[in-house]
């Protein structure tokens, strides 16, 4: 093999000038020469000679690993650009949209009253069902009253079915009005962090730390 690659090596210092060869050393430490780039020369660099110079360096082929990591970097890196883009965009609407902190608040207060008047409506709906709740259930427990008196004239009287699906119908939505009541505060709370997020950005913004 030794011997093989001596011969290559001298023929190729008389070779023509636009001869041209490949060599390498393999992942075994053997030297490869080939007028083609030698198979054995896929996994590490190989040299392009001409005239007897290297006129350039080949980087060995990449692994299907390598190439899936190489990918997934750049995809990666086109993500923080494109994450990046936004938030300029983002931090110049911001600037755009308020002159002073002041503003901001006021903006949030704007965007919170009308939740907190739809709790205001559903907190007022609710006196009225369990004011009508009460109602049916005193009128439910004179039938009872008036059944159990067995002397009574109303002893023969079964309470009016009426009344249980209205005490039902009262019942459900009292449950559904304190469910929106919850919904109704959850949203508020998003509203104020996310003002919250504005005014710190805003001022981040307006008064850039120095460098270290």
């Amino acid at each position: 093999m030794k011997t093989k690659v001596l011969c290559f090596a001298v023929a190729l210092a008389f070779a023509p000038a636009a001869f041209a060869a490949y060599k390498c050393v393999d992942e075994k430490g053997v030297t490869r020469i080939g007028q083609t780039p030698p198979e054995e020369c896929g996994n590490v660099p190989l040299q392009e000679i001409r005239d007897g110079q290297v006129i350039r360096t080949i980087p060995p082929s990449l692994t299907p690993e390598q190439v899936k990591a190489q990918q997934e970097a750049a995809e990666k890196a086109r993500q923080a650009q494109k994450e990046a883009a936004e938030q300029q965009r983002k931090d110049l609407a911001l600037l755009n949209t308020y002159a002073s902190e002041s503003e901001i608040d006021m903006t949030r207060d704007r965007n919170v009253g009308p939740i907190t008047a739809r709790i205001k409506i559903a907190n007022e709906r609710i006196a009225d069902v369990e004011k009508r709740t009460k109602e049916i259930e005193e009128e439910m427990e004179f039938y009872k009253a008036g059944k159990s008196d067995k002397k009574g004239k109303g002893a023969s009287k079964d309470t009016p079915e009426q009344l249980k699906v209205d005490l039902d119908r009262m019942k459900k939505e009292k449950v559904t009005l304190e469910k929106s009541i919850v919904g109704y505060q959850k949203e508020i709370e998003q509203v104020k962090a996310k003002y919250d997020l504005d005014r710190k950005r805003w001022l981040a913004l307006k008064n850039p730390q120095p460098s270290k």
